[in-house]
């Protein structure tokens, strides 16, 4: 079991800037690919960005390239989401995801979600 709790969320005037933190715990962190995604009231979930179990590899969805950078600290069992650049669009909840054996923007395949952190950007 791998326990996950993002921080970091708030309110931001567009143009400005966040970063989400997601720390986990449990069983051993770098074992697991991450993921953020995002939901905003009555759309899917949605994929965001992710990162491999090194931090070796990443990618970001289209719609947050070159805005949103992902990492991770595996000393610290932390990935982050630095996110620029924000845009009333960006609203959402943002959760963090863990997967043993995945690597993709699906998120059906995440074995373990934090419960959310609220990103609201104001025009």
């Amino acid at each position: 079991q791998v326990s996950l709790v993002e921080s970091g969320g708030g309110l931001v005037q567009a143009g400005g800037s966040l970063r989400l933190s997601c720390t986990a715990s449990g069983r051993t962190f770098s074992n697991y690919n991450m993921g953020w995604f995002r939901q905003a009231p009555g759309a899917e979930r949605e994929f965001v960005a992710r990162i491999s179990y090194r931090g070796a590899t990443f990618a970001t969805a289209d719609s947050v390239k070159g805005r949103f950078t992902i990492s991770r600290d595996n000393v610290k069992n932390t990935v982050y989401l630095q996110m620029n650049s924000l845009q009333p669009e960006d609203t959402a909840v943002y959760y963090c995801a863990a997967a043993a054996n995945y690597y993709g923007g699906r998120a059906a395949s995440y074995d373990y979600w934090g419960q959310g952190t609220q990103v609201t950007v104001s025009s």
